[in-house]
Protein backbone atom coordinates (compact mmCIF):
# COMPACT_ATOMS: atom_id res chain seq x y z
CA UNK A 1 0.00 0.00 0.00
CA UNK A 2 1.14 3.45 -0.75
CA UNK A 3 1.28 6.06 1.89
CA UNK A 4 -1.19 8.89 1.51
CA UNK A 5 0.38 12.18 2.30
CA UNK A 6 -1.83 14.52 4.20
CA UNK A 7 -1.57 18.24 3.50
CA UNK A 8 0.43 20.23 5.90
CA UNK A 9 -1.46 22.53 8.17
CA UNK A 10 -0.66 25.20 10.64
CA UNK A 11 2.97 26.18 10.86
CA UNK A 12 4.06 23.47 8.41
CA UNK A 13 2.14 24.96 5.40
CA UNK A 14 3.77 27.96 3.70
CA UNK A 15 1.66 31.09 3.48
CA UNK A 16 -0.20 31.53 0.16
CA UNK A 17 1.79 34.61 -0.77
CA UNK A 18 5.01 32.61 -0.81
CA UNK A 19 3.93 30.35 -3.70
CA UNK A 20 5.93 31.10 -6.90
CA UNK A 21 3.80 32.89 -9.50
CA UNK A 22 4.62 32.44 -13.25
CA UNK A 23 3.54 35.66 -14.96
CA UNK A 24 4.63 34.46 -18.41
CA UNK A 25 1.86 33.77 -20.92
CA UNK A 26 1.75 30.26 -22.22
CA UNK A 27 1.30 29.47 -25.91
CA UNK A 28 -2.29 28.50 -25.23
CA UNK A 29 -2.97 31.84 -23.57
CA UNK A 30 -1.48 33.73 -26.53
CA UNK A 31 -3.61 31.83 -29.01
CA UNK A 32 -6.70 32.54 -26.94
CA UNK A 33 -5.91 36.25 -26.85
CA UNK A 34 -5.44 36.34 -30.62
CA UNK A 35 -8.67 34.48 -31.20
CA UNK A 36 -10.53 36.80 -28.88
CA UNK A 37 -9.17 39.82 -30.71
CA UNK A 38 -10.05 38.32 -34.07
CA UNK A 39 -13.60 37.34 -33.15
CA UNK A 40 -14.28 40.73 -31.57
CA UNK A 41 -13.38 42.57 -34.80
CA UNK A 42 -16.28 44.35 -36.46
CA UNK A 43 -17.52 43.31 -39.88
CA UNK A 44 -16.32 46.56 -41.45
CA UNK A 45 -12.83 46.03 -40.06
CA UNK A 46 -12.77 42.48 -41.41
CA UNK A 47 -13.83 43.69 -44.87
CA UNK A 48 -11.16 46.39 -44.77
CA UNK A 49 -8.46 43.91 -43.76
CA UNK A 50 -9.44 41.46 -46.49
CA UNK A 51 -9.52 44.17 -49.13
CA UNK A 52 -6.12 45.60 -48.15
CA UNK A 53 -4.65 42.10 -48.29
CA UNK A 54 -5.70 41.80 -51.94
CA UNK A 55 -2.97 43.70 -53.79
CA UNK A 56 -4.58 43.43 -57.21
CA UNK A 57 -7.83 44.91 -55.90
CA UNK A 58 -5.90 47.63 -54.12
CA UNK A 59 -4.07 48.55 -57.32
CA UNK A 60 -7.36 48.56 -59.21
CA UNK A 61 -8.91 50.87 -56.61
CA UNK A 62 -5.97 53.27 -56.81
CA UNK A 63 -6.20 53.34 -60.62
CA UNK A 64 -9.94 54.04 -60.46
CA UNK A 65 -9.34 56.80 -57.93
CA UNK A 66 -6.63 58.25 -60.16
CA UNK A 67 -8.95 58.25 -63.17
CA UNK A 68 -11.62 60.21 -61.32
CA UNK A 69 -9.15 62.67 -59.82
CA UNK A 70 -7.74 63.36 -63.28
CA UNK A 71 -11.26 63.70 -64.69
CA UNK A 72 -12.11 66.17 -61.92
CA UNK A 73 -9.12 68.38 -62.80
CA UNK A 74 -9.14 67.55 -66.53
CA UNK A 75 -9.58 71.13 -67.75
CA UNK A 76 -6.70 72.27 -65.55
CA UNK A 77 -4.34 69.45 -66.58
CA UNK A 78 -5.21 69.66 -70.28
CA UNK A 79 -3.10 72.33 -72.01
CA UNK A 80 -5.85 73.19 -74.51
CA UNK A 81 -9.58 73.15 -74.98
CA UNK A 82 -11.11 70.06 -76.53
CA UNK A 83 -12.08 71.92 -79.73
CA UNK A 84 -9.02 74.13 -80.17
CA UNK A 85 -7.54 73.58 -83.62
CA UNK A 86 -3.99 74.03 -84.94
CA UNK A 87 -4.07 74.38 -88.71
CA UNK A 88 -0.31 73.83 -89.01
CA UNK A 89 -0.31 70.69 -86.84
CA UNK A 90 -2.60 68.15 -88.52
CA UNK A 91 -1.84 64.51 -87.66
CA UNK A 92 1.22 65.43 -85.62
CA UNK A 93 2.74 62.33 -83.93
CA UNK A 94 3.12 62.26 -80.13
CA UNK A 95 5.86 64.50 -78.78
CA UNK A 96 8.18 63.49 -75.96
CA UNK A 97 9.01 65.71 -72.98
CA UNK A 98 12.70 66.03 -72.11
CA UNK A 99 13.53 67.03 -68.56
CA UNK A 100 17.32 67.44 -68.72
CA UNK A 101 19.44 69.40 -71.17
CA UNK A 102 23.25 69.69 -70.87
CA UNK A 103 23.19 68.43 -67.29
CA UNK A 104 20.57 70.89 -66.05
CA UNK A 105 16.88 70.62 -65.36
CA UNK A 106 15.23 72.08 -68.42
CA UNK A 107 11.77 70.66 -69.33
CA UNK A 108 11.29 71.09 -73.03
CA UNK A 109 10.01 69.52 -76.22
CA UNK A 110 11.57 69.41 -79.65
CA UNK A 111 10.08 71.34 -82.50
CA UNK A 112 9.32 69.61 -85.76
CA UNK A 113 9.92 70.20 -89.45
CA UNK A 114 7.00 69.69 -91.84
CA UNK A 115 7.45 68.11 -95.26
CA UNK A 116 4.57 67.41 -97.66
CA UNK A 117 4.52 64.77 -100.38
CA UNK A 118 3.27 66.54 -103.50
CA UNK A 119 1.83 63.35 -104.98
CA UNK A 120 -0.07 61.96 -101.99
CA UNK A 121 -0.31 65.25 -100.03
CA UNK A 122 0.72 63.31 -96.96
CA UNK A 123 2.39 65.35 -94.24
CA UNK A 124 5.51 64.14 -92.47
CA UNK A 125 6.78 65.69 -89.24
CA UNK A 126 10.41 65.27 -88.25
CA UNK A 127 11.72 66.21 -84.81
CA UNK A 128 14.31 69.00 -84.96
CA UNK A 129 16.93 68.76 -82.16
CA UNK A 130 17.90 72.38 -82.73
CA UNK A 131 14.43 73.61 -81.74
CA UNK A 132 14.16 73.18 -77.99
CA UNK A 133 10.87 74.65 -76.88
CA UNK A 134 10.70 75.15 -73.08
CA UNK A 135 7.63 74.07 -71.16
CA UNK A 136 6.05 76.58 -68.81
CA UNK A 137 3.98 75.76 -65.75
CA UNK A 138 0.66 77.35 -64.75
CA UNK A 139 0.25 79.18 -68.03
CA UNK A 140 -2.71 81.35 -68.99
CA UNK A 141 -4.60 80.03 -72.00
CA UNK A 142 -8.21 79.22 -72.89
CA UNK A 143 -10.85 80.01 -70.31
CA UNK A 144 -12.84 77.27 -68.63
CA UNK A 145 -14.75 76.57 -65.42
CA UNK A 146 -12.92 74.51 -62.83
CA UNK A 147 -15.31 71.88 -61.38
CA UNK A 148 -17.88 73.50 -63.66
CA UNK A 149 -18.18 76.45 -61.27
CA UNK A 150 -14.98 78.52 -60.94
CA UNK A 151 -14.06 80.56 -64.05
CA UNK A 152 -10.31 80.57 -64.72
CA UNK A 153 -7.77 80.36 -67.54
CA UNK A 154 -4.83 78.72 -65.74
CA UNK A 155 -3.54 75.42 -67.17
CA UNK A 156 -0.96 73.12 -65.63
CA UNK A 157 1.58 73.42 -68.46
CA UNK A 158 1.92 74.65 -71.99
CA UNK A 159 4.01 76.54 -74.51
CA UNK A 160 2.26 79.90 -74.91
CA UNK A 161 3.00 82.15 -77.82
CA UNK A 162 3.44 79.39 -80.43
CA UNK A 163 1.25 78.52 -83.38
CA UNK A 164 1.93 74.83 -82.76
CA UNK A 165 1.86 73.78 -79.13
CA UNK A 166 2.75 70.68 -77.16
CA UNK A 167 1.01 67.46 -78.24
CA UNK A 168 1.84 64.60 -75.89
CA UNK A 169 -0.46 62.14 -77.69
CA UNK A 170 -0.46 63.74 -81.14
CA UNK A 171 -3.27 65.48 -83.00
CA UNK A 172 -6.19 64.38 -85.16
CA UNK A 173 -7.30 65.34 -88.66
CA UNK A 174 -8.42 68.77 -87.51
CA UNK A 175 -5.27 69.57 -85.55
CA UNK A 176 -6.87 69.04 -82.12
CA UNK A 177 -4.73 67.87 -79.22
CA UNK A 178 -5.51 64.24 -78.42
CA UNK A 179 -4.19 64.48 -74.86
CA UNK A 180 -6.54 67.32 -74.00
CA UNK A 181 -9.49 65.61 -75.67
CA UNK A 182 -8.84 62.35 -73.83
CA UNK A 183 -8.74 64.08 -70.45
CA UNK A 184 -11.83 66.17 -71.09
CA UNK A 185 -13.63 63.21 -72.67
CA UNK A 186 -13.03 61.16 -69.53
CA UNK A 187 -15.41 63.45 -67.66
CA UNK A 188 -18.37 62.19 -69.69
CA UNK A 189 -17.24 58.59 -70.15
CA UNK A 190 -16.56 58.06 -66.44
CA UNK A 191 -19.48 60.03 -65.03
CA UNK A 192 -22.04 58.50 -67.37
CA UNK A 193 -21.16 55.15 -65.82
CA UNK A 194 -21.76 56.51 -62.31
CA UNK A 195 -25.04 58.17 -63.26
CA UNK A 196 -26.30 55.10 -65.09
CA UNK A 197 -25.26 52.74 -62.30
CA UNK A 198 -26.89 54.98 -59.67
CA UNK A 199 -30.21 54.89 -61.48
CA UNK A 200 -29.86 51.14 -62.06
CA UNK A 201 -29.17 50.60 -58.36
CA UNK A 202 -32.27 52.55 -57.36
CA UNK A 203 -34.53 50.61 -59.72
CA UNK A 204 -32.89 47.22 -59.25
CA UNK A 205 -32.72 47.47 -55.45
CA UNK A 206 -36.39 48.33 -55.05
CA UNK A 207 -37.56 45.73 -57.56
CA UNK A 208 -35.29 42.96 -56.31
CA UNK A 209 -35.91 43.47 -52.60
CA UNK A 210 -39.65 43.93 -53.02
CA UNK A 211 -39.88 40.85 -55.24
CA UNK A 212 -38.03 38.67 -52.75
CA UNK A 213 -39.83 40.05 -49.69
CA UNK A 214 -43.44 39.86 -50.87
CA UNK A 215 -43.28 36.79 -53.11
CA UNK A 216 -46.49 35.41 -54.57
CA UNK A 217 -48.15 37.29 -57.40
CA UNK A 218 -46.01 40.38 -56.90
CA UNK A 219 -42.90 38.26 -57.35
CA UNK A 220 -44.34 36.62 -60.46
CA UNK A 221 -45.26 39.94 -62.09
CA UNK A 222 -41.86 41.50 -61.34
CA UNK A 223 -39.96 38.47 -62.60
CA UNK A 224 -41.95 38.44 -65.84
CA UNK A 225 -41.12 42.13 -66.34
CA UNK A 226 -37.43 41.36 -65.79
CA UNK A 227 -37.57 38.47 -68.26
CA UNK A 228 -39.23 40.66 -70.90
CA UNK A 229 -36.53 43.32 -70.56
CA UNK A 230 -33.74 40.74 -70.61
CA UNK A 231 -35.20 38.97 -73.65
CA UNK A 232 -34.37 41.89 -75.95
CA UNK A 233 -30.82 41.96 -77.35
CA UNK A 234 -28.90 44.76 -75.66
CA UNK A 235 -27.33 46.64 -78.56
CA UNK A 236 -30.45 46.77 -80.82
CA UNK A 237 -32.52 47.88 -77.82
CA UNK A 238 -29.97 50.60 -77.00
CA UNK A 239 -30.00 51.74 -80.61
CA UNK A 240 -33.80 51.85 -80.73
CA UNK A 241 -34.09 53.88 -77.54
CA UNK A 242 -31.24 56.22 -78.45
CA UNK A 243 -32.62 56.80 -81.95
CA UNK A 244 -35.89 57.96 -80.38
CA UNK A 245 -34.22 61.12 -79.08
CA UNK A 246 -35.35 64.25 -80.93
CA UNK A 247 -32.56 65.67 -83.13
CA UNK A 248 -33.09 69.19 -81.77
CA UNK A 249 -32.14 68.19 -78.22
CA UNK A 250 -29.01 69.93 -76.91
CA UNK A 251 -25.95 67.72 -76.31
CA UNK A 252 -26.24 67.95 -72.53
CA UNK A 253 -29.81 66.70 -72.63
CA UNK A 254 -28.72 63.83 -74.87
CA UNK A 255 -26.03 62.98 -72.31
CA UNK A 256 -28.58 62.56 -69.52
CA UNK A 257 -30.92 60.71 -71.86
CA UNK A 258 -28.17 58.21 -72.67
CA UNK A 259 -27.64 57.70 -68.93
CA UNK A 260 -31.34 56.96 -68.47
CA UNK A 261 -31.34 54.52 -71.41
CA UNK A 262 -28.40 52.60 -70.00
CA UNK A 263 -29.96 52.46 -66.53
CA UNK A 264 -33.32 51.24 -67.88
CA UNK A 265 -31.59 48.17 -69.28
CA UNK A 266 -28.90 47.49 -66.68
CA UNK A 267 -31.06 47.09 -63.54
CA UNK A 268 -32.36 43.57 -64.24
CA UNK A 269 -29.16 41.73 -63.26
CA UNK A 270 -29.05 43.39 -59.84
CA UNK A 271 -32.77 42.79 -59.25
CA UNK A 272 -32.40 39.06 -59.89
CA UNK A 273 -29.45 38.74 -57.50
CA UNK A 274 -31.08 40.77 -54.72
CA UNK A 275 -34.24 38.70 -55.01
CA UNK A 276 -32.27 35.58 -54.17
CA UNK A 277 -30.56 37.32 -51.25
CA UNK A 278 -33.82 38.60 -49.78
CA UNK A 279 -35.52 35.22 -50.14
CA UNK A 280 -32.95 33.90 -47.70
CA UNK A 281 -33.27 36.89 -45.35
CA UNK A 282 -37.02 37.49 -45.16
CA UNK A 283 -37.45 34.74 -42.55
CA UNK A 284 -34.48 35.88 -40.47
CA UNK A 285 -34.85 36.85 -36.83
CA UNK A 286 -34.33 40.59 -37.33
CA UNK A 287 -37.11 40.72 -39.93
CA UNK A 288 -39.45 38.80 -37.62
CA UNK A 289 -38.55 41.11 -34.74
CA UNK A 290 -39.32 44.17 -36.87
CA UNK A 291 -42.68 42.69 -37.87
CA UNK A 292 -43.55 41.91 -34.25
CA UNK A 293 -42.59 45.46 -33.28
CA UNK A 294 -45.21 46.76 -35.71
CA UNK A 295 -42.89 47.99 -38.48
CA UNK A 296 -44.49 48.41 -41.88
CA UNK A 297 -43.32 46.77 -45.06
CA UNK A 298 -41.69 49.95 -46.37
CA UNK A 299 -39.68 50.35 -43.16
CA UNK A 300 -38.56 46.72 -43.25
CA UNK A 301 -37.52 46.96 -46.89
CA UNK A 302 -35.67 50.29 -46.75
CA UNK A 303 -34.24 50.19 -43.22
CA UNK A 304 -33.55 46.48 -42.73
CA UNK A 305 -33.36 44.45 -45.93
CA UNK A 306 -31.61 46.93 -48.24
CA UNK A 307 -28.89 47.72 -45.63
CA UNK A 308 -28.46 43.96 -45.10
CA UNK A 309 -27.60 43.47 -48.78
CA UNK A 310 -25.70 46.77 -49.16
CA UNK A 311 -22.36 44.95 -49.46
CA UNK A 312 -23.64 43.00 -52.44
CA UNK A 313 -25.03 46.19 -53.98
CA UNK A 314 -21.62 47.89 -53.72
CA UNK A 315 -19.90 44.94 -55.37
CA UNK A 316 -22.42 44.81 -58.21
CA UNK A 317 -22.13 48.57 -58.77
CA UNK A 318 -18.34 48.41 -59.18
CA UNK A 319 -18.75 45.60 -61.70
CA UNK A 320 -21.54 47.42 -63.55
CA UNK A 321 -19.69 50.71 -64.10
CA UNK A 322 -17.32 49.29 -66.77
CA UNK A 323 -20.33 47.83 -68.56
CA UNK A 324 -21.89 51.29 -68.66
CA UNK A 325 -18.65 52.79 -69.98
CA UNK A 326 -18.45 50.20 -72.75
CA UNK A 327 -22.13 50.68 -73.59
CA UNK A 328 -21.72 54.45 -73.94
CA UNK A 329 -18.61 53.94 -76.05
CA UNK A 330 -20.43 51.50 -78.33
CA UNK A 331 -23.44 53.77 -78.78
CA UNK A 332 -21.28 56.80 -79.51
CA UNK A 333 -19.05 54.82 -81.87
CA UNK A 334 -22.16 53.79 -83.80
CA UNK A 335 -23.21 57.44 -84.05
CA UNK A 336 -26.30 57.32 -81.81
CA UNK A 337 -24.76 58.29 -78.50
CA UNK A 338 -22.94 61.42 -77.38
CA UNK A 339 -22.94 64.08 -80.09
CA UNK A 340 -20.44 66.85 -80.80
CA UNK A 341 -19.47 69.30 -79.44
CA UNK A 342 -19.44 67.05 -76.37
CA UNK A 343 -16.33 64.87 -76.19
CA UNK A 344 -16.14 61.32 -74.84
CA UNK A 345 -13.94 58.33 -75.41
CA UNK A 346 -16.55 57.03 -77.84
CA UNK A 347 -16.41 60.16 -80.00
CA UNK A 348 -12.63 59.92 -80.07
CA UNK A 349 -12.85 56.35 -81.34
CA UNK A 350 -14.92 57.57 -84.26
CA UNK A 351 -11.72 59.16 -85.57
CA UNK A 352 -10.17 55.66 -85.72
CA UNK A 353 -12.83 53.99 -87.89
CA UNK A 354 -10.77 54.03 -91.07
CA UNK A 355 -8.17 51.29 -91.11
CA UNK A 356 -6.06 53.22 -93.61
CA UNK A 357 -5.96 56.14 -91.20
CA UNK A 358 -4.84 53.87 -88.38
CA UNK A 359 -2.04 52.43 -90.51
CA UNK A 360 -0.45 55.89 -90.76
CA UNK A 361 -1.68 57.46 -87.49
CA UNK A 362 -1.84 54.70 -84.82
CA UNK A 363 -1.93 57.18 -81.93
CA UNK A 364 -5.61 57.72 -82.68
CA UNK A 365 -6.21 54.39 -80.90
CA UNK A 366 -5.09 55.82 -77.54
CA UNK A 367 -8.72 55.95 -76.28
CA UNK A 368 -8.69 52.14 -76.40
CA UNK A 369 -5.83 52.12 -73.86
CA UNK A 370 -7.78 54.40 -71.52
CA UNK A 371 -11.00 52.38 -71.88
CA UNK A 372 -9.25 49.05 -71.34
CA UNK A 373 -7.37 50.39 -68.31
CA UNK A 374 -10.56 51.75 -66.72
CA UNK A 375 -12.52 48.54 -67.36
CA UNK A 376 -9.77 46.30 -65.98
CA UNK A 377 -9.31 48.53 -62.92
CA UNK A 378 -13.04 48.44 -62.15
CA UNK A 379 -13.09 44.66 -62.57
CA UNK A 380 -10.12 44.22 -60.22
CA UNK A 381 -11.79 46.51 -57.68
CA UNK A 382 -15.10 44.69 -57.96
CA UNK A 383 -13.51 41.26 -57.58
CA UNK A 384 -11.61 42.47 -54.51
CA UNK A 385 -14.75 43.88 -52.90
CA UNK A 386 -16.64 40.68 -53.67
CA UNK A 387 -13.97 38.58 -51.99
CA UNK A 388 -13.76 40.96 -49.04
CA UNK A 389 -17.50 40.94 -48.39
CA UNK A 390 -17.85 37.17 -48.79
CA UNK A 391 -18.28 35.75 -45.26
CA UNK A 392 -17.07 32.32 -46.39
CA UNK A 393 -13.75 33.52 -47.80
CA UNK A 394 -10.60 33.00 -45.76
CA UNK A 395 -7.75 35.51 -45.79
Amino acid sequence: MTDVQTPRTGAEAPPPWTYPVDDRLTERDVISAEDEKRYSTSQLAVIKRRFLANRIALVGGLIVLGFYVVALFANFIAPYDADQRFDTAIYVPPQAIYLVDDGRIYPHILGFTLTTDLETLRRTYTADPTQKVPLEWCVHAEKYRLFGLIPTDVHLFGVPGRESGVFLLGTDRQGRDQFSRLLIGSQISLTIGLVGVTLSLLIGSVFGVASGYYGGQIDNVMQRIIEIVRSFPAIPLWMALAAAFPPHWPPLQVYFAISVVLSLIGWTWLARQLRGKVLALRDAEFVLAAQLAGAGDARIVFQHLIPAVSGHIIVVSTLAVPGMILAETALTFLGIGIRPPLVSWGTLLQEAQNIQTLAHFPWLLMPVVFIASAVLAFNFLGDGLRDATDPYSIV
